[in-house]
């Protein structure tokens, strides 16, 4: 499985005091950060020193304490770096970078206005709770303080949601995590709201599922970019035989398109939060529905505007275009706007895929059909025009999708 990592800062914190080196956070910040944690989660199972110890540094952490901001600072800094870097692969920029623990200070202010709101609920071991049922059901208590009087994560996501929507006056605020933090965001947006906030109703979870399976040559644990150079490294490989690889100015960024196209669509071809197994040999496949046989088709109709653009795109009459498989393009084609509504209102980008797979298809079967070398002029005109609309749809499909289309493979 793809692993999001969201480290517990204080254990991190402890871990790398006692296991860290600093050469290894320079040369390589994330790997080293996710080592120092498994070997100080194993350390704290065995040995609550450890734990307590993750325990002070948080509580100097949320105090202020110069060394352990320092230290948070640092961590923070040097993974921001990593992610823009990583993500820069991908065709992903963030605007701004603001996680929960950023909200240390904030989530004090928080705990005031549960208080204040007579919200604030004290338990006999000394942490506080918001009782979300108001009757009491276990089930619905969310703590919010420790007993030491440190924040968790509910507390720190109130004060960012709050503060969000203060600095942006947000229309919808919308929060893509794994399944298994639903029922965190549902009490935080519960809290929201009996805190009084009207606009928690425009706060929405988006929750994925697990990918299972998926292993690259460096073991069973796998980072972003150990996914982004095997996609390469695979599909440069699969290319290597075909003849038209030679021709390709820069083969290493065409294969990272390709096989990025075939990661993308392999994760939103199902729901969202569905788990699904990973085959790397299913991705690759030039045919049926994958993110390969999108490509292609793109960089095929690109190579038919090439080639007959100059004689034909000027001359064209629509009523030219009768045949059956013409009509089936045209009917579907009208169907873009539609898609693009639809994945807006439930956020699931199946359906988009779903739309380029068939179009795909439609034109796969038009293009060994519908002549245009030995067409009349207006015939080929029309037909030319009508695979010029499919390819610009498709390009503007994936670009949606996070797929840069390509024009040769």
């Amino acid at each position: 499985m793809i692993k999001y990592i969201k480290f517990d800062l204080c254990l991190l914190g402890t871990g790398f005091q006692l296991f860290g080196y600093e050469e290894k956070l320079q040369s390589n910040p994330l790997q080293h950060l996710f080592e120092v944690y498994v070997q100080v989660n194993k350390e704290a199972a065995d040995d609550k020193s450890v734990a307590k110890a993750a325990q002070e540094f948080f509580q100097r952490l949320e105090l202020g304490d110069v060394q352990a901001l320092s230290l948070w600072q640092k961590f923070r800094d040097l993974s921001i770096e990593e992610y823009i870097r990583v993500y820069k692969r991908l065709g992903v920029y963030f605007d701004e970078y603001s996680g929960e623990s950023f909200y240390r200070e904030k989530s004090q202010e928080v705990l005031k206005l549960l208080e204040s709101k007579g919200l604030l609920l004290k338990t006999i071991k000394g942490t506080a709770v918001v009782d979300l049922s108001g009757n009491g059901d276990p089930s619905s208590i969310c703590t919010v303080m420790r007993s030491d009087g440190t924040s968790l994560y509910a507390t720190r996501d109130l004060a960012a949601a709050i503060d969000r929507m203060d600095k942006y006056n947000f229309d919808t605020m919308i929060y893509v995590t794994d399944k298994g933090q639903k029922k965190h965001f549902q009490q935080v947006f519960q809290m929201l709201k009996i805190m009084g906030y009207d606009w928690a109703e425009r706060c929405q979870h988006v929750p994925f599922g697990v990918v299972q399976g998926m292993k690259t040559r460096r073991g069973d644990v796998t980072f972003l970019e150990d996914v982004l150079n095997e996609i390469q490294l695979r599909m440069l490989q699969n290319m290597a035989s075909i003849k038209t690889t030679k021709e390709l100015k820069n083969p290493q960024e065409t294969a990272e398109r390709v096989g990025l196209a075939a990661l993308i669509i392999q994760d939103f071809k199902g729901l969202l939060l569905t788990d699904y197994k990973f085959s790397w040999d299913r991705v690759f496949q030039s045919r049926g529905d994958t993110g390969v046989f999108l490509q292609y088709t793109h960089a095929r109709l690109h190579s038919l505007e090439e080639t007959f653009g100059c004689g034909y795109l000027n001359d064209f009459n629509t009523a030219c275009l009768q045949e059956p498989q013409s009509v089936s393009i045209l009917q579907h084609l009208l169907r873009f706007d539609e898609v693009l509504y639809k994945s807006s209102q439930d956020f699931q980008p199946r359906h988009i895929v779903s739309y380029l797979l068939t179009l795909s298809h439609l034109a796969a079967v038009a293009h060994k059909t519908l002549q245009i070398k030995d067409s009349p002029p207006e015939v080929a005109g029309a037909r030319l025009h009508l695979f010029k609309a499919v390819r610009s749809v498709l390009a503007n499909g994936m670009k949606l999708l996070g797929i840069t289309p390509v024009c040769r493979m």
